[in-house]
């Protein structure tokens, strides 16, 4: 979720659901160690549970970036043997590394010989050429033998010649049941699985026999699905409407916008809160179109948000039911 899981959407998010556990954008160890922490690392307290998500492949940088991020109060570090992006190649980490489940166990022993906090993997099926049948369990077995209590499966290959990282996202086949034979075949792993799931009902199943599940671009696109999150984890709390959610966020956009970020850097992510709603369109439209323009004046970020909640309906689904 490389440029999008920001801590802006990441706040957003928490509005929608205090239960779900957040992951940050994948930050590159030579990004953690270089580069600007604070923009890097920064967040709000209440994105909490939240875990950093680190690409590397040498085990002192992981470990140092661990033990940044142990500092920097994250609740758990994860190392990605999963994107298959260009960039992530080239680095020589993200799925290239399902190749070499000998080098991630030496990695996250590392991390984990660095700090007290949980160190987690997440790892596709297998890469190109390789039988899931032989690489997922070689992985596990390796990054169990290093300490990892907890694994996440994107339940697809990642084909790395031949395919775009979007297309490796669509694809190739999901194959739940090699996650679920895991699971059976490694029972002291907590194994969650993440991949092809459009909302939680289709993930529900999943949990008779699995310990968790991970949503990427659904919960993006749709966000307001988590909102079915919090009552299935057992929190009897109040669930905010979508228009309760904007009007949480109006305050955090103005501090943010007053410490210099730009209005529609936070924005951006909300325009799909009312996906398949009426008003939805009008929504997007009027934010993805005069938002842009707003830079960094905070009453006009008020303005306009306060002018998009006039284009839907208080309780949407009301209204879809009428």
């Amino acid at each position: 979720m490389m440029d999008w899981t920001d801590r802006h959407d990441r706040f957003f998010l928490r509005l929608i659901s205090s239960r779900a556990v957040l992951y940050t954008e994948m930050v590159t160890t030579g990004a953690v160690l270089h580069g600007n922490r604070e923009q890097l690392l920064g967040y709000d307290a209440a994105e909490h549970p939240l875990v950093l998500q680190l690409g590397g492949s040498d085990p002192v940088a992981l470990a140092q970036s661990a033990k940044i991020a142990e500092d920097y109060g994250y609740g758990a570090v994860n190392l990605n043997v999963g994107c298959p992006s260009d960039r992530v190649q080239s680095g020589r980490f993200g799925a290239c590394l399902m190749r070499e489940p000998e080098l991630v166990a030496e990695c996250v022993a590392a991390m984990a010989a660095a700090v007290s906090i949980p160190v987690t993997v997440k790892c596709r099926i297998g890469v190109d050429e390789q039988d899931p049948a032989e690489a997922l369990p070689a992985m596990a077995r390796a990054v169990s033998a290093a300490g990892v209590r907890t694994l996440i499966v994107h339940a697809r290959k990642a084909w790395l010649e031949g395919l775009s990282p979007k297309e490796n996202r669509e694809v190739p086949p999901l194959e739940y049941a090699r996650v679920h034979a895991l699971k059976q075949a490694m029972p002291q792993l907590e194994i969650i699985v993440n991949g092809g799931f459009a909302n939680v009902a289709a993930a529900l199943p999943h949990l008779d026999a699995l310990d968790g599940v991970m949503f990427g671009r659904a919960a993006y696109q749709s966000p307001y699905m988590l909102a079915e999150v919090d009552p299935l984890l057992g929190h009897a709390g109040p669930v905010l409407s979508r228009h309760e959610v904007i009007e949480s966020f109006i305050p955090y956009v103005e501090r943010q916008m007053a410490s210099g970020a730009s209005f529609y850097s936070m924005a951006r992510h909300i325009l799909g809160l009312y996906q398949a709603m009426p008003g939805a369109r009008a929504w997007r439209r009027l934010l993805s179109e005069k938002g842009p323009r707003i830079g960094h004046d905070v009453a006009a970020g008020r303005a306009l948000l306060e002018e998009g909640l006039t284009l839907v309906p208080r309780y949407p689904e009301e209204a879809a039911a009428a």
